[in-house]
């Protein structure tokens, strides 16, 4: 791929950036209903760093992309209660002036959305949508910003760019579309990328593909990605953390490796569990999570997981107190099942069936 661009050359000096981009902190983010107060991120803190790629896995309505919508400012003049930190190289994107954030957004955060039918408008052709995206943030004539938009469709493996671009969503694969909604997200050089279940409802092939031009435009662009995701597969060679959410909080936090094949949140077995394998043979049933996820107008008292947990127990407090979410060495648990057990659980019961 080459290095330079009609807008001038790439930052490619931001992978030897190292320390905190992004830090969230107690983040909440509460919806007023009829019902009640649906709490759908309760309290959620982590950090990305430069250049890094942070996985953010769990069910519908885990909070998942409740969590980094907040991040883009999309809940401001929306009823939604938002309080806590989202500082994003020294600024609080909670606080950040509303043109401040708007500018900002697309710039230095761009997000890749579920369902690029419905983000990209059907009224006008890709091309002019990503030309507008550009433009919005470059003082340059529409001559240069359809180049750009032409060599930037190109790099993300669209073919004939310079015929594609005056095409309409519609006539595009869905492939087609998730790789012109990333070109749209790169197309200013964005520091922080957000991609919010990037393959759903893509044949496998097409979601290898998806997450392997990810990765690659990653390493040249230098951004660091967040990619949410219900399926633990998706990040398994991607993400270099992993967060697991589950209600609207964290339930267990690390590297890649430590959550894949040493985690310690009954959760976390149940999503690996239900994962198919191709590496190797296997005769028995893919075993899912019992139950359903909770309410989180009213959630559980204790260990909101503790309903659809076997290993849960009064004597533990499963069914009273809410856990903290404690560990070292930068992998994190929210379980009352001292380390110890969870381990020998992990390893007798649940590493055999994996």
């Amino acid at each position: 791929m080459s290095t330079t661009n009609s807008a001038g050359p790439l930052n490619l000096d931001r992978e030897h950036q190292s320390g905190v981009m992004l830090s969230v902190r107690d983040l909440h983010v509460h919806f007023p209903t009829p019902d009640g107060l649906v709490k759908a991120v309760d309290g959620l803190s982590y950090d990305l760093e430069h250049g890094k790629t942070l996985g953010i896995v769990g069910e519908s309505g885990s909070g998942k992309s409740v969590s980094t919508y907040a991040i883009m400012g999309l809940h401001r003049d929306t009823r939604a209660h938002v309080s806590g930190e989202i500082i994003f190289d020294g600024d609080d994107l909670l606080t950040l002036p509303s043109d401040d954030l708007r500018e900002m957004r697309g710039r230095d955060i761009a997000m890749v959305f579920q369902d690029p039918l419905s983000a990209l408008h059907p009224y006008y052709t890709v091309g002019n949508q990503i030309v507008e995206a550009y433009r919005v943030h470059n003082d340059v004539t529409k001559t240069v910003a359809r180049n750009h938009v032409i060599d930037m469709l190109g790099r993300v493996g669209i073919p004939n760019p310079a015929r594609r671009i005056d095409q309409y969503p519609h006539e595009f694969s869905g492939g087609m579309r998730q790789r012109a909604m990333i070109a749209m997200a790169l197309i200013n050089d964005p520091r922080l990328i957000i991609a919010d279940e990037p393959t759903t409802a893509l044949d496998v092939t097409v979601q290898a593909q998806i997450l392997s031009l990810l990765t690659d435009l990653q390493r040249e662009f230098g951004s660091s990605i967040i990619i949410i995701t219900h399926d633990l597969g998706v990040v398994a060679e991607m993400a270099d953390d992993i967060l697991v959410m589950y209600a609207g909080r964290a339930v267990e936090v690390g590297d890649a490796e430590s959550i894949f094949y040493t985690p310690e949140h009954p959760y976390a077995w149940g999503l690996i569990s239900s994962m198919p394998r191709i590496d190797k043979a296997r005769f028995d049933r893919l075993k899912p999570i019992r139950g359903n996820p909770p309410s989180l107008i009213r959630p559980p008292a204790g260990c909101p997981f503790h309903p659809r947990c076997d290993w849960a127990s009064e004597e533990l407090g499963c069914m009273s107190m809410r856990p903290e979410l404690l560990g070292s060495g930068g992998h994190t648990v929210r379980c009352h099942i001292p380390h110890h057990e969870r381990i020998a659980i992990f390893d007798e019961k649940v590493k055999p069936l994996l």
